[in-house]
């Protein structure tokens, strides 16, 4: 599928939605904001019969809803997609194994379409900030792609991070200081090689890279896929930058606007206590940081300052949902149910189902309502 400013034969223009200025490529816009595809696809029609879909493919089964990768030979795939959506009795309510991707994380999503986009334009040369899991996976799909590769992490990532991002053939460049300060330093290094416009340095963010959100978009399409096109109730993620929450809220927006399904779940973002911007905003500090303690263990969203701080609030508002701090304590007892229950996750996976169960203790999410919840990374990272 193209739509009308879109020549096959070059990819996707990227557009900004503040002030309009669009561009061939560019990591950010002149005016500071993230961009977004300038022409995003959607197929015509409703939706095919669930029995005769094709998922073979794995997300790329959704091509029609995807804005990169149209001519398939671009397209730089390790079988991702298609995770298992499973009942988990224990918290009546369906859990996405978001862990189960090639490097054990569902950054797999974005990393996909994001190395499709660099290959669409000739990169020679990727770099990504992260705490770990998007790292992996930037660094993974850049050597089935054959891009170099620079990942800056904070100098205390935890080791099987780091050495995934080793094992791939891509260069770690560890950063004292903040998660901020990661990104900082990253963008420094894009900064000096022409805003990473050229191919001396590709800024391959998750978190300002649309391309990867289109990835993570896919979530939506499968877990409606996997429902007979009947989309949930709720949808709870964790929430750091938003990548996951954000690609969510858009895949599940376009099956509506395609007609492919009824109605936008109300999604929930589980933030860590202690960092918990989103929060902090809907609801005040004291409800951002409960117990005055940073939640450490969820160290996958410890994000301060997310990018796109104002599309996951406007996609709390649009849907009805809301966020919740989750403690480090009961992070962990979480992670101990989980795994007790056969689901080895990460700690950070655990914010979500803790925060479900703090949504129903509320009220705010009823027992008769059908929620799911993406686990996002593999216990085995440490």
């Amino acid at each position: 599928m193209t739509g009308p400013d879109h020549a096959d034969d070059a990819p996707r223009p990227l557009v900004c939605p503040d002030c309009g200025t669009t561009f061939p490529d560019r990591w950010r816009c002149t005016c500071g904001s993230p961009l977004e595809f300038a022409d995003r696809p959607l197929p015509p029609g409703g939706p095919p019969d669930p029995d005769a879909f094709d998922a073979r493919s794995g997300l790329w089964a959704f091509e029609e809803f995807v804005a990169v990768g149209d001519d398939p030979a671009d397209r730089v795939t390790l079988g991702e997609g298609s995770t298992p959506l499973v009942d988990a009795d224990r918290w009546n309510a369906e859990f996405k194994l978001e862990y189960v991707f090639p490097t054990g994380s569902f950054k797999d999503r974005g990393a996909t379409t994001t190395l499709t986009r660099a290959h669409e334009l000739g990169v020679e040369r990727v770099v990504e900030d992260s705490s770990g899991n998007a790292g992996a996976a930037i660094a993974t799909y850049a050597a089935r792609a054959g891009i170099d590769a620079e990942v800056y992490v904070p100098a205390d990532v935890k080791e099987a991070k780091l050495r995934a991002i080793r094992r791939a053939g891509a260069t770690p460049v560890r950063v004292d200081g903040s998660r901020a300060d990661v990104t900082d330093a990253c963008v420094a290094a894009v900064e000096g090689s022409n805003d990473g416009a050229g191919t001396d340095a590709w800024y391959a963010s998750h978190a300002w890279n649309p391309a990867f959100f289109e990835g993570t978009a896919t979530v939506a399409y499968e877990i409606a896929y996997q429902r007979d096109w009947e989309a949930p109730d709720v949808v709870v993620t964790p929430l750091g930058h938003g990548t996951l929450f954000l690609g969510a809220y858009w895949g599940f927006e376009r099956l509506r606007r395609a007609g492919w399904i009824e109605s936008v779940p109300r999604l929930y973002g589980a933030q860590a206590a202690g960092t918990a911007p989103i929060v902090r905003e809907l609801h005040g500090p004291e409800t951002a940081d409960p117990d005055g303690k940073r939640n450490d263990s969820a160290d996958g969203i410890r994000i301060a300052e997310p990018v796109r701080r104002d599309g996951i609030l406007e996609a709390v508002r649009a849907t009805g949902g809301d966020a919740v701090a989750v403690t480090g304590a009961a992070g962990e007892r979480e992670l101990d149910r989980l795994h007790a229950a056969g689901f080895y996750t990460e700690p950070t996976c655990a914010v979500a189902p803790a925060a479900l169960r703090d949504l129903r203790d509320r009220g705010a999410i009823d027992a008769d309502e059908d929620v799911v919840v993406p686990l996002t990374g593999s216990g085995l990272k440490g």
